[in-house]
């Protein structure tokens, strides 16, 4: 067992792991010799896991690397609804038993998982190379946040089981303490198949719940990887459930099932809404209302005053929009400009994303890879077509020739109505649109006028400026001179208001109440 010397010490100790610097030949190397040995394991089959077992389907899922269509990164069992319910049975029964499991020594489990993490960290960000199109840098960072999750989180619980002080009176002895809520179902997204995984499962676990693992479709075999290290660190068989299938075949049932206690999801918003929909009705046997947890997504803005630090605006344009070829929630694919910087800004952003270089993630100097799929592909460049329709095109706007990938250039749409399609709706593509506003307050108002409201940023050197816009942008992350993507656990708790979910803020000192449930106990005094 991994074992805590002293947990005031563990409390104060948190720190983020930072990311690895690859201009080091040493990290460089790791790199590449961790991108070699996972080449090696192309083509392997991966199979369910319930209660330890581990069962193999006829029926799977082909992950093939989004950057190379040639290769096979692996396949992966599909599960059925007979699988489903083995898993809910299990989880079911498990808890019964970790829910009574102290909540040290279900933190000592998360901390040895972040040590396991921390020793195989360049392998996993080989992994997001391959199955779903990252840079290296994209890719360690996600695995670093991955590993603050475990860190924060396994502190936050031993943090809550001191319980709340409540008020005493004299003729009675009064506790308020947390307890578990049972079992839930765990879906993550492919676009951060590492931390979020990490992130959303063990919250779950740590505060005594069982879990159902339902990992992305096409990231599968990183949710696997993750699923063993969790295995490694001694997860008692049962706490954790590994069944992928894809939403459609297995999702609706995980998640009107009966015995599921709580969903946590994180994805779109159109699968946000279903599982929120189908939570809501109660089925027959079930004696609770479900508890739903959702991130999904954003239509997020970087907005640029007359005040301010051009250069650093641009910068910060070009990263939030085009950093994981703009498939994050968090991406900036709004830019809102007042009008006396407008021009200047966006042929700085132009001159800026025509030195990205493009190309296959597993080599060190490529910054934009490929979307993730054959979908995603279809749905950017639909996009596209509709800009090009409804604003001036800028920059990019095509396929990029002579690549066996789902390559698409950056793309920059100038001149966008704040009403427009491109301006509404999240693309989940490298894909911004540049909108004018003709001074700080329509600019506010331009920021605002979607339904989603996840993250933003102001770059502006006014004081009075950044002050009123703490009070009247409408997100749950708002950042100022600087981009709008990269939260940090502990740092930047994260989550959106209106339709970019439930505004959980993941890695937040209050995101594990969520996943637990308040107890008051009194005993009269003789």
């Amino acid at each position: 067992m991994f074992a805590i010397t002293n947990d005031n010490d563990i409390l104060k100790d948190f720190r983020n792991i930072g990311y690895k610097d690859f201009s080091d030949s040493k990290d460089e190397q790791a790199m590449k010799e961790a991108l070699d040995k996972v080449a090696k394991e192309f083509g392997k089959v991966y199979p369910i896991v319930i209660d330890g077992e581990r069962y193999a389907r006829d029926e799977r899922i082909t992950s093939i690397n989004p950057s190379n269509l040639d290769e096979c990164v692996g396949y992966v069992s599909k599960a059925d609804e007979k699988m489903v319910n083995l898993a809910l049975d299990t989880a079911t029964k498990r808890f019964e038993e970790w829910k009574f499991v102290s909540p040290k020594e279900r933190a000592e489990y998360l901390f040895k998982t972040a040590e396991i993490m921390k020793k195989r960290r360049f392998e996993l960000d080989a992994w997001m190379v391959y199955e779903v199109g990252k840079n290296w840098i994209e890719a360690d960072a996600d695995t670093a946040e991955a590993i603050d999750f475990l860190e924060y989180y396994g502190r936050q619980m031993l943090r809550y089981a001191e319980g709340v002080p409540v008020v005493q009176i004299p003729t009675e002895k009064t506790e308020f303490v947390y307890i578990p809520l049972g079992v839930g179902v765990v879906i993550p997204p492919w676009n951060f198949p590492a931390a979020i995984l990490t992130g959303m499962t063990s919250a779950a676990l740590v505060t005594g719940n069982t879990v159902v693992l339902k990992p992305a479709s096409i990231a599968s075999i990183i949710g696997y990887k993750i699923f063993e290290m969790f295995e490694d660190a001694g997860i008692p068989k049962g706490v954790l459930n590994f069944v992928p299938g894809t939403g459609p075949e297995i999702g609706d049932l995980l998640v009107s099932s009966p015995k599921t206690r709580f969903i946590n999801f994180t994805g779109s918003r159109a699968v946000g809404i279903r599982i929120n929909e189908l939570a809501a009705k109660v089925q027959p046997g079930q004696k609770w209302l479900k508890r739903v947890i959702l991130e999904m997504g954003g239509k997020d803005a970087v907005v640029v005053d007359e005040t301010a630090d051009l250069e650093a605006a641009a910068d910060g344009i070009v990263a939030s929009a085009f950093g994981f070829q703009g498939q994050k929630c968090s991406a900036g694919s709004r830019a809102i400009v007042v009008k006396e910087v407008y021009d200047e800004v966006l042929e700085k952003v132009v001159e800026k994303t025509k030195k990205l270089k493009v190309g296959d993630t597993r080599y060190k100097e490529t910054y934009l890879g490929p979307v993730s799929s054959k979908e995603a592909f279809d749905k950017v460049m639909k996009y596209i077509e509709i800009g090009k329709k409804e604003a001036r095109l800028v920059y990019g706007g095509n396929p990029v020739e002579g690549k066996n990938g789902y390559y698409i250039e950056p793309t920059i749409f100038a001149n966008a109505d704040r009403n427009a399609r491109i301006s509404q709706e999240e693309i989940f593509g490298p894909v911004v649109a540049f909108i004018k506003a003709s001074d700080f307050d329509d600019a506010m108002e331009i920021a605002n006028g979607t339904d989603y409201g996840l993250t933003g940023s102001l770059y502006s050197r006014s004081r009075e400026r950044i002050e009123k816009a703490k009070k009247v942008f409408h997100v749950g992350n708002l950042y100022f001179n600087r981009k709008c993507t990269g939260a940090l656990v502990g740092v930047h708790p994260f989550g959106g208001f209106n339709l970019s979910g439930t505004d959980s803020k993941a890695g937040g000192p209050d995101y594990l109440l969520l996943l637990m449930q308040g107890k008051s106990i009194s005993e009269k005094i003789r």
